[in-house]
């Protein structure tokens, strides 16, 4: 059925008063208040549900595909694609009249609730050896939570379109409504890491989830029924508003858009495109390229949040004029940065591009609250930001990895999101012919200017470097007026400071794909060839040919895991070892001849690397039998012989964070099925900001171990040399005597009351060293 704008109801003569008698809980939910009191915990509720689920999600995927970026970033695109679809249903269900449709949406939630719990799927292991499981896991995320998250997805916008159409005084603009549902998002996202996960297993998380999502459908119930007692609620459109919608102080006033044009439907997807990939790019550069801080996603994520919250708020807390100027005060400088290649892990250097990265969420979506329509365009217009999210993480999960061995998706959005900045002041064709004319005289500049830069570079010259620095700054806050000029202008900064290290680099092999960045890099001072995943060395190896197959960093001769190579030897000459991580290869040359080493390795670029001569030569010419076992650690670990391995090490980072799945009593269990009696297991728990010995240690105890410990510092005048902190578990015995003898290690005595990691609990906040 068409809507029908010709057909007349009753209206209210006043607030809980209708034409025809009635009574009970319908005459109720006609009052304003009522209607707050059910719409607005309803929004709330399902807002909060989607990012309780997001996070959850990821939590249980883990143990199978591990904590790569792309898998959060694949499961943020199949979200962002389950809110587009359910824009899309609840903007076309409306041509049946909001009553049909709220019909039609209760039966939805009826069915999805066969879906629950959420998650609740068995025997799904992703394809063994896949460089791409990204099908994979969006058929996972699918059956997971599939249903229920679309169920969530259509209701913000439906049930503001259904609040438009009731007799509530601000149902002309319900525009409000949107800050309410973020202020949901954003509880539900913090509330994750800081209640959720401390106090509830993943089981007893996707069961309270499950039944909170049940009571989301009762509530939705009452929502419905006030469309049964409401003037406006008849199956027709909603009445424009009587007066402009309030402009912001934004020159020249916008107004509400009765007909949106083509061009403006168009920016509307652009508004929304740039901040999702920017929130993407930006999660990806700043633990990939920065720091792998724990939880460190977390805040791009609420930022985002916050953003929507102030634009669509009644009152914005940071106007929209103030966002437009204080957004290049800060997304200059971070812009600067790419272009000196200024990427330090410091607190200021972070700081910068989330404040950069805010603003500039801000003004975007402060121009769409500024040119949004009125309440008859509100779920197209939804629909359209959400089409607008969904490009954007497209293209950072499938676009980026396959043309960009970096992460210049980030700083691309950025300049993408300065080219949608409102014109301010007259336009003339010179005007706009300047605008192309400019940034490219500009970007030749810059490109000379870099690469005499690149060379040495003295500290003589660093007070003129800064100074040239400002002035270029200076000269791009000039055209913030021009929004192509001031965009095309960052842009030139940008590819110039990416393209002259290019040729000026001594990276010889670079590679992006699912589960990274792996760059391999020469030091010709050191005279050390190293592999990188993101920030984190993962391993080297020395060019100079009569020392080429000496360990050096983590393993080199009296670090912990040396000594405990030693052991093995000493007691099992023709020992069996599996390693988790394969990294250069360098823990081959700490086997001696006779033994038998299996790496287990996730990414197949790490293979590729390793077994490239031209690169690293240790599995070619490292003494013991070697196999390489492409997969989860844990997972193919599975297939292997019982109580089969001398010596089990985890040596598996993804950049500097050790996969949490890997760390669980499942896992310890399963390594001691594999050892054998007087076995042992040793981790690499070195890591800048996470504490894991005393996890392990109240991990042991459940797979009938006992945990050591061993802080290493290397020589500080060996520049191969790295410090390392290491735990070991072993059966209770010999070598658990002979390790309690030994003053270099020390029994772990996990803290009273530590709960052990499970595959169904994990606590990271009381793993982080503050």
């Amino acid at each position: 059925m068409s809507l029908q704008p010709g057909r007349e109801h009753r209206l209210a003569g006043a607030p809980g008063h209708t034409g025809r008698a009635s009574s009970g809980l319908l005459a109720t939910l006609s009052q304003p208040a009522a209607l707050l009191a059910v719409y607005v915990p309803l929004l709330f509720l399902s807002a909060l549900l989607m990012f309780w689920v997001e996070p959850l999600i990821g939590k249980l995927i883990l143990p199978l595909l591990g904590g790569t970026p792309m898998v959060w970033t694949t499961c943020m695109v199949f979200f962002q694609a389950m809110l587009l679809a359910g824009y899309g249903y609840a903007h076309l269900t409306l041509r049946l009249g909001v009553r049909r449709q709220a019909m039609l949406h209760l039966v939805v939630v009826a069915l999805s609730i066969v879906a629950l719990p959420i998650g609740s799927i068995a025997g799904w292991v992703p394809p063994t050896g896949s460089t791409d499981p990204r099908p994979w896991l969006l058929g996972w995320l699918i059956v997971a939570v599939g249903a229920p998250f679309f169920v969530l997805a259509a209701t913000a916008p439906m049930l503001q379109a259904w609040f438009a159409r009731t007799d509530h005084p601000d149902a002309r603009d319900p525009y409000f409504l949107y800050a309410t549902s973020n202020a949901g998002s954003l509880i539900g996202l913090l509330g994750f890491p800081a209640l959720a996960e401390p106090l509830l297993t993943l089981p007893e998380q996707s069961w309270a989830w499950s039944g909170t999502y049940i009571a989301f459908g009762l509530l939705l119930v009452l929502a419905a029924l006030t469309l049964r007692r409401n003037g406006r609620a008849a199956d027709r459109p909603a009445p424009a508003p009587a007066a402009a919608v309030a402009a912001t102080e934004t020159a020249p006033p916008a107004t509400a858009t009765h007909l949106p044009t083509l061009a403006l439907r168009l920016r509307w997807v652009l508004l929304a495109l740039a901040p999702s990939s920017l929130l993407l790019g930006l999660t990806t550069f700043v633990t990939t390229d920065i720091a792998a801080v724990p939880l460190l996603w977390i805040i791009p994520l609420a930022a985002y949040l916050i953003t929507f919250m102030i634009a669509f708020a009644k009152r914005p807390l940071i106007g929209h004029r103030v966002a437009l100027i204080a957004q290049p005060v800060v997304v200059v400088p971070a812009l600067l940065l790419f272009f000196w290649g200024l990427n330090e892990a410091t607190w200021w250097v972070m700081a910068l591009h989330f404040c950069a990265f805010f603003l500039t969420a801000l003004v975007c979506h402060g121009e769409l609250a500024r040119t949004r329509p009125d309440s008859r365009h509100l779920t197209e217009f939804y629909l359209l930001l959400s089409l607008g999210g969904v490009l954007g993480g497209l293209f950072n999960a499938l676009v980026a990895p396959m043309v960009f061995t970096t992460t210049l998706e980030y700083p691309l959005a950025m300049t993408a999101a300065l080219l949608l900045r409102p014109l301010s002041g007259a336009d003339s064709g010179r005007a706009r012919l300047l605008d192309l004319i400019v940034p490219a005289g500009w970007f030749v500049a810059m490109l000379l200017f870099a690469r005499v830069t690149q060379k040495d570079v003295t500290e003589d010259d660093l007070a003129l470097l800064s100074t040239i620095s400002l002035v270029l700054a200076l000269a791009c806050f000039v055209t913030i007026g021009r929004p192509i000029r001031f965009g095309l202008m960052m842009s030139a900064i940008v590819a110039a400071g990416w393209i002259v290290p290019q040729f000026t680099e001594n990276v010889i092999f670079a590679n992006r794909n699912f589960y990274g960045i792996l760059r391999v890099v020469d030091d010709t001072d050191d005279q050390m060839r190293t592999i990188y995943h993101g920030t984190t060395q993962h391993g080297a190896q020395l060019l100079t040919p009569s020392l080429r197959l000496k360990p050096i960093t983590y393993y080199v001769e009296g670090s912990p895991i040396a000594q405990v190579f030693e052991d093995v030897a000493r007691r099992h000459p023709d020992g069996n070892i599996a390693v988790l991580g394969l990294g250069a290869g360098t823990l081959a040359c700490l086997a001696k001849k006779g033994e038998h080493v299996t790496f287990y390795e996730i990414d197949p670029a790490v293979e590729t690397v390793a077994r490239d001569p031209k690169l690293f030569t240790f599995l070619k010419d490292c003494p013991p039998k070697l196999d390489v076992v492409l997969g989860d650690g844990r997972l193919t670990m599975a297939r292997a012989p019982a109580n089969g391995y001398d010596l089990i090490v985890l040596d598996a980072f993804t950049s500097d964070a050790v996969p949490m799945h890997l760390l669980t009593s499942e896992a310890a269990r399963l390594y001691r099925a594999k050892l054998k009696d007087d076995g042992v297991i040793i981790f690499n728990v070195s890591n800048r900001y996470l504490d894991l010995a005393p996890v392990l240690g109240a991990v042991a105890p459940t797979a009938g171990m006992v945990a050591f410990t061993q802080d290493f510092d290397s020589d500080p005048n060996d520049p191969a040399a790295n410090d390392s902190s290491w735990v070991v578990m072993v059966p209770a015995g010999a070598v658990e005597a002979r390790l309690e003898a030994d003053k270099r290690w020390k029994r772990v005595t996990p803290p009273a009351g530590l709960r052990p990691w499970t595959d169904g609990f994990s606590n990271l906040l009381s793993a982080i060293q503050w």
